[in-house]
């Protein structure tokens, strides 16, 4: 989880996923890149899609959606891969389209209900439309 004090601000790059919006902290991602040829691994988990050659250095691809145990999506033409970096290592993510870089005080992020019992939701928010985001720990994928 992320160390954040109370009066901090935080930046989050947000994105869909089957029609939700998720949220991560903008210092996580790399880049945001468009859909490129993923060459497939043997023998890989069933989310991960394959590999990538970004300026060559070669990056496994995780599918956002069967990670998080959603369908494949059935229009992908918005898709793009959202490159982060935990530690030095690069991780792509398919997500399914970008939406927005924002900013929020640490205090207006809202714990995680018990009941979600899934350690990679760091907190929920709500935009001043009412729409929920979701902010997500993408560590534990990589």
């Amino acid at each position: 989880m992320a160390a954040f004090s109370s009066n901090e601000d935080i930046q989050l790059v947000t994105f869909f996923l089957e029609g939700e919006e998720y949220g991560v902290d903008v210092m996580r991602v790399r880049e945001i890149t468009g859909m490129t040829e993923i060459t497939k691994t043997a023998n890989s988990p069933h989310y991960v899609k394959g590999v990538i050659n970004l300026r060559g250095v070669i990056v496994p691809i995780v599918s956002l959606r069967s990670r998080l145990g959603m369908p494949e999506a059935l229009d992908d033409s918005a898709s793009c891969i959202a490159v982060t970096d935990f530690n030095g290592e690069l991780t792509g993510f398919v997500i399914d389209e970008i939406s927005d870089v924002i900013r929020l005080r640490q205090g207006e992020l809202q714990p995680a209900p018990d009941a979600a019992g899934q350690p990679w939701i760091e907190g929920i928010f709500f935009q001043a439309d009412h729409k929920m985001v979701v902010l997500l720990n993408l560590e534990p994928f990589c």
